[in-house]
């Protein structure tokens, strides 16, 4: 093996630290529109909800910017509780992700470990360069890596082939030598095994247990990836003698 490639929201970064974020999007919107007679958790819901949906509709489509995708959902929350959104809502969404996002434990040892062994550590996630770039660099990690590839690199949404190809490329490895970590069985192993990849699905709960089949590892923690790849690397040692 000579290359692993992370997911990053639900692999790298916590959902609950993704909760807390964008409910602190939610208070600081809702804040500077005057609107304290709401509460914060309700429009949060209605938040995620008006994401979520979105984004399932996108999911293996071409690329749309996310700071649009978000910004239009929180327009359409604001028009359902009245209130108006900060013409700078990007910004605000951007630094509270900066702020309060939170990594799995494991994250640094894990990424490390993997580059002490002469492995390429990449990234292959869904995102706008911007916000990815930032938040990176606020949770100490960007130098951890030696390629990132984003949806707005490929031009599609995963589970579509090419952001996985392009990340391949940028590795100069073959799908044969890579593994790409993710946390949604139908989007990223899906996605990494018709490219050709191996794949592994974090799932630190094993809420996702009948969706197993669709990956080729199973992990409940990061540093788990670190053991997969050392037993990858005997094996082929081994063939080879």
């Amino acid at each position: 093996m000579k290359a692993v490639f992370f997911d990053f929201v639900g692999t790298l970064i916590t959902r609950a630290g993704e909760n807390v974020t964008h409910q602190n999007i939610v208070r600081e919107v809702l804040e500077r529109a005057g609107r304290s007679d709401l509460d914060v958790i309700d429009v949060w819901k209605k938040y995620e909800a008006e994401t979520s949906s979105a984004f399932k509709k996108l999911a293996g489509g071409p690329y749309v910017r996310i700071k649009n995708i978000d910004t239009e959902a929180m327009q359409k929350v604001g028009k359902h509780y009245g209130f108006r959104v900060p013409e700078n809502f990007w910004e605000i969404s951007i630094s509270m992700h900066e702020r309060y996002g939170k990594l799995f434990p494991g994250t640094v040892e894990t990424l490390k470990n993997l580059r002490g062994l002469g492995i390429h550590v990449g990234m292959i996630t869904d995102s706008d360069n911007e916000y990815l770039e930032r938040h990176l660099r606020a949770l100490g990690i960007r130098d951890l890596f030696d390629s990132i590839t984003t949806s707005e690199d490929a031009g599609y949404y995963k589970p579509h082939p090419k952001p996985f190809q392009l990340a391949l490329e940028r590795a100069g490895v073959s799908p044969a030598e890579s593994l790409y970590i993710g946390d949604n069985p139908s989007k990223d192993c899906v996605g990494a095994k018709k490219s050709g990849m191996l794949s592994a699905l974090l799932d630190p709960t094993g809420e996702k247990r009948k969706l197993w089949n669709e990956c080729d590892f199973v992990v409940s923690e990061l540093p788990e990836v670190v053991d997969i790849i050392r037993g990858l690397i005997m094996k082929k040692w081994k063939r080879g003698r």
